[in-house]
């Protein structure tokens, strides 16, 4: 990533598996958004990239919520803390379940444990 973004360019990097931008509503703040099965995902359209899940820059002080859709802002509802306390919930939840499924069911020490019992 470039130590200085540009406004309006997604910076994406597969080697860290992350993207970069400014916030879209012009405040100058870098958001830094993970890639990968249980968080944002990028996708190359024809008319520019997507992003998704929404960036909600919680813990700025511009508080700004908003979807990177074939290079078009989507501007999205403020949420409550509340909100932000649920959202950051369910991810977790999402990722938990992601990687116990993710986990093989096949446990050799177990397998071997009961062999001798």
């Amino acid at each position: 990533m470039p130590k200085v973004l540009e406004p309006g360019v997604l910076y994406v990097s597969e080697k860290y598996s992350t993207a970069a931008h400014l916030c879209a509503c012009g405040c100058g703040e870098k958001i830094r958004t993970p890639l990968g099965p249980t968080e944002w995902s990028v996708r190359d359209g024809s008319r520019g990239p997507s992003l998704w899940p929404s960036v909600g820059s919680w813990q700025r002080p511009c508080r700004s919520h908003y979807i990177i859709d074939n290079g078009d802002v989507h501007w999205s509802t403020q949420w409550s803390d509340a909100e932000v306390q649920a959202g950051r919930a369910s991810e977790q939840a999402r990722r938990e379940a992601y990687f116990e499924s993710c986990r093989p069911h096949f446990s050799f020490w177990r397998w071997l444990r009961n062999l001798f019992r």
